[in-house]
C-alpha cells in the first residue's frame, strides 16, 4: 500500500503565503500524478491544483497566479507553494495520490488526513 505524510498549513493572514508538503512511501508501487484537494466547511472537495509525472500540471482557476505545485518524482513528493492568499483559501487541504501497486496488480487513489489552513482576513 501507499502511506501519505503531510505538512505545512496553519494559520496566515491575508496576502501571505504557506507550503504544503507530502510525501509518499510504501513499497512496489508507481505514481502516475499527485496533487491536492481542499474543502471548506459545507463545500464539496475540490481539486487545487495537480501534477502528473510526465509534468502536466493542473490548476484550479480561483488559483491560477497565485499557487505553484512541483513534485519530485525521485522522492515522491509533491509541494504547493501557495502565495497571495485569501480568506476564501480556508479550507482543509488533502493531499492525494494516483498509484499502481506492482505488488497487487491494480490502481490505487490514496488521500492525505489533511492539513487545515486558515487565512485570516
Amino acid at each position: 500500500q501507499v502511506q501519505l505524510v503531510e505538512s505545512g498549513g496553519g494559520l496566515v493572514q491575508a496576502g501571505g503565503s504557506l507550503r504544503l508538503s507530502c510525501a509518499a512511501s510504501g513499497s512496489s508501487f508507481s505514481i502516475n500524478a499527485m496533487g491536492w484537494y481542499r474543502q471548506a466547511p459545507g463545500k464539496q472537495r475540490e481539486l487545487v491544483a495537480d501534477i502528473s509525472s510526465g509534468g502536466i500540471i493542473n490548476y484550479a482557476d480561483s488559483v491560477k497566479g497565485r499557487f505553484t505545485i512541483s513534485n519530485d518524482n525521485a522522492k515522491n513528493t509533491v509541494c504547493l507553494r501557495m502565495n497571495s492568499l485569501k480568506p476564501e483559501d480556508t479550507a482543509v487541504y488533502y493531499c492525494n495520490v494516483d498509484a499502481y501497486s506492482h505488488k497487487f496488480d491494480r490502481y490505487l487513489e490514496v488521500w492525505g488526513q489533511g492539513t487545515p489552513v486558515t487565512v485570516a482576513s
